[in-house]
């Protein structure tokens, strides 16, 4: 994901979590926030010690990464989005962690309806 894509500072992290809106799926959770700063959309990754040891965690990562370049070019522009890894993302295949974000970006109403 491109520098511009990421969510890094810790105040970002904690403004996102606090103000935010959050969704919540049985793999991923998803909070959602207007950003103040930047136009383009910024994503954050959290993978906590409960997802596994550090093996799992980057997995978990990784997984989420990928399952969401698709849609980064479909949002609309201004909002910090923080997805935080559940148990059992570890074992999900990427179709499942695909279906899973497509889920919450629509129950958000950040994804277009015609986006898949």
């Amino acid at each position: 994901m491109q520098s511009k894509f990421r969510l890094t500072r810790s105040e970002d992290f904690k403004r996102v979590r606090r103000m935010g809106k959050s969704y919540a799926h049985p793999l991923v959770v998803l909070v959602v926030q207007a950003s103040e700063i930047s136009t383009h959309v910024r994503v954050g990754l959290i993978a906590g010690k409960t997802t596994g040891n550090a093996v799992y965690r980057n997995r978990a990562k990784r997984i989420l990464r990928e399952a969401l370049r698709p849609h980064l070019k479909s949002f609309t522009s201004g909002l910090d989005l923080i997805l935080i890894a559940r148990r059992p993302l570890v074992t999900a295949t990427l179709e499942d962690t695909r279906a899973a974000l497509t889920n919450l970006f629509r129950r958000a109403q950040i994804l277009p309806a015609d986006e898949s």
